[in-house]
């Protein structure tokens, strides 16, 4: 009984796709597979010369062939129900897991890691990792916070963010912040530049150059950060600071008047 023609055509992006499926090296293996099948089908051959190219059963061969044709591209990659590896733990084990993770503390420590928790529960540290990979928990990971206790807190915070969204016309709007006793440090001998097959080197001892303190300004319009560092961190160099805004932007006026008040008044 002579072959069958299942020939069909491939459009170029569906090439492409496949292609780049099956050379990627996160593809699963069966799935390059898959994809290999497909595009050696395009170019014509039969069942039996793709089974012995790709060293595989020819009854795979038409399964992914048929599949292909009646459900497109993303078919490759579906798995069938009952099919794959099966679980080593039910759900009730891995809820217990995440439970223990979420709720309790290991004696002497301030979070769960992968083998204090393996042994703990009885089973292997990779499996540990899996089930916290699934839920996307990460114990050695904090983040801080801080909630005001001002009553006023949320009216100010409107107004700041109100005024940045909405600056009135032809004002000058400026973030100003300061970051005091910055270490100014500098090595002990002079390093060594980078050069193929080395990276750059620098000694590992460092002398201290006392400290500073860095005024900052960012012009929300544009982006811009204007800095200036002083030795000590008074009034007098914030003031400092001010002129050399004022010299920056010359006749804005909303600048003008807060150097005013600020002269006018020092203690505020």
């Amino acid at each position: 009984m002579p072959p069958t023609d299942n020939r069909f055509e491939l459009k170029e992006p569906e090439k492409g796709q496949l292609r780049e499926w099956a050379a990627a090296y996160g593809t699963p293996q069966q799935v390059a597979l898959r994809c290999r099948i497909v595009l050696a089908a395009a170019e014509g051959l039969s069942d039996y010369e793709i089974a012995a190219k790709l060293q595989s059963n020819r009854k795979t061969v038409m399964l992914w062939r048929r599949r292909f044709v009646q459900k497109g591209v993303d078919a490759l990659w579906e798995v069938a129900a009952g099919r794959g590896r099966k679980p080593n733990y039910g759900p009730e084990k891995i809820q217990a897991i995440v439970d223990t993770t979420l709720r309790t503390k290991p004696k002497g420590a301030t979070h769960w890691s992968c083998r204090t928790l393996a042994a703990a529960q009885g089973i292997s540290k990779s499996a540990v990792n899996r089930i916290w990979q699934s839920h996307n928990l990460k114990p050695h990971r904090t983040k801080t916070f801080k909630l005001s206790r001002d009553a006023k807190f949320l009216e100010k915070l409107t107004d700041v963010v109100g005024l940045y969204l909405n600056p009135p016309q032809q004002a000058l709007v400026l973030c100003v912040d300061e970051k005091s006793q910055i270490q100014a440090l500098d090595r002990t001998q002079p390093g060594l530049p980078i050069k193929k097959g080395r990276c750059g080197t620098m000694t590992h001892d460092y002398k201290r150059n006392g400290t500073t303190t860095l005024f900052a300004a960012l012009e929300v319009l544009q982006g811009r950060v204007i800095g200036q560092c002083h030795e000590r961190h008074r009034h007098q160099e914030f003031l400092r600071f001010l002129r050399r805004l004022d010299q920056e932007f010359p006749g804005k006026t909303p600048l003008h008047l807060v150097m005013d008040n600020y002269l006018s008044n020092p203690e505020n």
